[in-house]
């Protein structure tokens, strides 16, 4: 069955980074965009951003534009998340996503688009 298994998540210092991965097996990997998603507690789940199938598009929630990067390798089937600049109130568990490539680019920022999910990886930015 298909897997998305994030890393790199832990504790930060408000300023600092962390850069996440997810990798992808059992799957297409350059026949999907690539969401990020995160989940603080008692919110529901957020878009971050998105990935085209092909890199040529990436999307970004207004409040970590200019501060968070998202890039894909599809030769290692992976996507990277690369946070900077955090702040407290980017604490949440962080998600990746599986969407179709045909998925409208408008449609990226809605978690039913996409087909498959991985675990979850926690990010905690202390102040």
């Amino acid at each position: 069955q298909v897997q998305l298994v994030e890393s790199g998540g832990g504790l930060v210092q408000a300023g600092g980074s962390l850069r996440l991965s997810c990798a992808a097996s059992r799957l297409t990997f350059s026949s999907y965009a690539m969401g990020w998603f995160r989940q603080a507690p008692g919110q529901e789940r957020e878009f971050v951003g998105a990935v085209s199938w092909n890199g040529a598009n990436i999307y970004y929630t207004d409040s970590v534009k200019g501060r968070f990067t998202i890039a894909r390798d599809n030769t290692k089937n992976t996507v990277y998340l690369q946070m900077s600049s955090l702040k407290p109130e980017d604490t949440a568990v962080y998600y990746c996503a599986a969407a179709s490539w045909r998925t409208p680019s408008t449609r990226l920022v809605d978690n039913t688009e996409y087909s498959y999910w991985g675990q979850g990886t926690q990010v905690t930015i202390s102040s």
